[in-house]
């Protein structure tokens, strides 16, 4: 035995305790539904009794009305009974699966950037709508099943028993060695359905990642790559299922050969001793129709436990989303901030993200309250890493970042980002139309403050010449748009939140010079009412900033103004003659 095995049913005990755990809000409406389906069972069961009184009146000769007329009654009360446990079983199921998609989309929503980073998003989207539906099925479904399957096939044997204990024992043979078999293939199609939902998961990431840069695959001609990519994750997928069907089907006949082996056994076994009348003819129906209602509590079992095994395998996929790290002290509810424009240090800062060198370096530096900031430096100095620290997108290894003198990391997440505009570098854009997205964080925004934006983001004309207007549809992330009309609308976003720190993440890269002469005048006004900081590559952009912070490398090389560095420093004046200069 390989340690997998071994190790699987500890593993599987506390997953069996997280699927409960689904169940549990629901435990009076599943219990009202165990009953039902218990009452229906009984009524089931008592039939073949009175179907052998019956036969036993039609060979004495007695009357048969009120044998008839309670025959009828049970059936009728197993149709409504089982109805009944059909409809609330079903509703409890869609209530279930209910309250896992809401708590994994509480969860993925709110989980850390770090988590986000290393982690596929087609996959994570797959455990809210696959795996959650397996999940569904084994709290509610499978664990009626096999509850009710043992209980009726407990019951049935009982009755089975009484009717005739040598038939039984016979019965018992076949049982055991189907039930040994049962009990080989089972877990197997737990391992099997894990398999499926991760290349089911494989296939929502190959497909993100394909659509998502839809033009970069087809500029290149990469759609035969992507495909194949996709292709290969549904190959897996469509394995992995066939192989879980093989074993379904493998349970399916194991549970006819019950029924099949224990009646030729029985007609055999049964047939002598009838014929040497050790038993009566009625009694050996009796037993041949218990015989028959066996597999109805072998279905169940044998459904309620390929459930749970497929349930149990989408659960270690769900659960792997409950053990990420989440940012704890989001807050929904947006806010306006207010106060004063604040001095922002960063003192010390060290930082490296997961498995890689070092990206901060002890870095150090001051933005003055109410000035502009600019930062450059080289690709991967570190620029945009200090942006993600001072919104707490990750947490400092070392050092600090202070806004007045107040640590950041003293205050709520959700209290700092109310205080904070982030224009990225990209600028995405959510999924809706232009007026959701400008009041995307300022809800409550009048239409005089949406019109003041427009115009100085010169999106004023551009908005008013669209059949629609603000309620024009930006498409999926904005693609859409033009990549000049995201960011002039993602700064537009910004500055109609009125925050005390607006962060600008090369968002002049997509501009022509009219909107880029409009977004520095812009820049300047904002600086009124609160403290930028900016990244740029744009020589026209930095010697218009108030404070110029030069990175190297993860540290702070230099500052000062445009021209003392230019005077003193090598490095400034090498990415002022290239690469500030090659941006104009």
């Amino acid at each position: 035995m390989n340690t997998s095995d071994a190790e699987q049913p500890k593993a599987e005990r506390p997953a069996l305790r997280a699927l409960l755990s689904y169940a549990r809000p629901h435990r009076g409406v599943l219990s009202v539904v165990l009953l039902l389906t218990l009452l229906a069972s009984a009524a089931g069961l008592a039939q073949p009794m009175v179907i052998q009184t019956v036969l036993g009146n039609l060979m004495t000769g007695a009357g048969l009305r009120d044998e008839l007329l309670l025959l009828i009654g049970l059936l009728l009360l197993s149709i409504a009974l089982m109805w009944g446990q059909a409809w609330l079983s079903e509703r409890t199921a869609e209530r279930v699966v209910l309250h896992v998609r809401r708590g994994l989309i509480s969860r993925l929503i709110r989980l850390r950037t770090s988590e986000l980073d290393r982690t596929e998003p087609g996959g994570l989207t797959t455990r809210v709508t696959s795996d959650s539906t397996l999940v569904q099925h084994a709290a509610t479904g499978g664990l009626i099943q096999i509850v009710d399957g043992s209980i009726h096939l407990l019951a049935t044997i009982v009755l089975m028993g009484v009717t005739s204990l040598p038939l039984l024992g016979i019965t018992s043979v076949v049982l055991l060695v189907v039930g040994v078999a049962m009990g080989v293939v089972m877990p197997r199609i737990r391992q099997v359905t894990t398999q499926a939902q991760e290349s089911v998961g494989a296939i929502g990431a190959a497909l993100d990642r394909a659509l998502g840069a839809a033009r970069t695959v087809k500029a290149n001609g990469g759609e035969a790559k992507e495909t194949g990519r996709a292709d290969a994750a549904a190959e897996r997928a469509y394995r992995a299922g066939l192989v879980g069907a093989r074993y379904q089907a493998m349970i399916a006949v194991l549970a006819g050969l019950v029924v099949q082996a224990s009646f030729l056994a029985v007609i055999g076994f049964g047939g002598a001793l009838v014929a040497t009348r050790s038993l009566d003819l009625a009694a050996l129906i009796g037993f041949l129709l218990y015989l028959f209602n066996l597999g109805g509590p072998i279905l169940s079992l044998v459904s309620g436990t390929t459930a749970l095994q497929q349930g149990l395998g989408a659960l270690a996929r769900i659960e792997e989303v409950q053990g990420m790290e989440i940012e704890e002290d989001v807050d929904l509810t947006p806010a306006q901030p207010s106060g004063p424009p604040p001095e922002v240090v960063v003192e010390g800062l060290e930082f490296a993200y997961q498995g890689r060198t070092p990206t901060l370096k002890g870095t150090s530096f001051t933005a003055p309250a109410g000035a502009i900031t600019a930062i450059i430096g080289s690709s991967g100095s570190g620029k945009t890493t200090v942006f993600s620290l001072i919104q707490r997108f990750y947490e400092t290894d070392a050092g600090s970042i202070r806004l007045d003198g107040t640590d950041i990391r003293s205050l709520s997440r959700a209290d700092l980002r109310r205080r904070i505009a982030y224009v990225e570098q990209d600028s995405p854009m959510l999924a809706g139309t232009l007026r959701e997205n400008l009041l995307y964080s300022a809800p409550d925004a009048t239409d005089e403050a949406v019109a003041e934006v427009l115009r100085k983001t010169l999106l004023d004309e551009f908005v008013a010449g669209l059949p629609d207007g603000l309620d024009t549809e930006v498409g999926s992330r904005g693609l859409a748009l033009s990549g000049g009309e995201r960011q002039r609308l993602a700064i537009a976003r910004a500055l109609l939140r009125e925050p005390q720190v607006l962060l600008l993440d090369e968002v002049t890269a997509h501009l022509d010079g009219l909107s880029e002469i409009a977004l520095r005048k812009t820049v300047e006004q904002a600086a009124e009412n609160c403290t930028v900081l900016l990244i740029a590559h744009r020589l026209s952009t930095v010697t218009t900033a108030d404070r110029l912070i030069l990175f190297d490398d993860g540290r702070v090389r230099d500052h000062g103004p445009h021209g003392e560095l230019l005077q003193r420093n090598d490095l400034y004046r090498e990415l002022a003659a290239t690469q500030l200069a090659s941006a104009r």
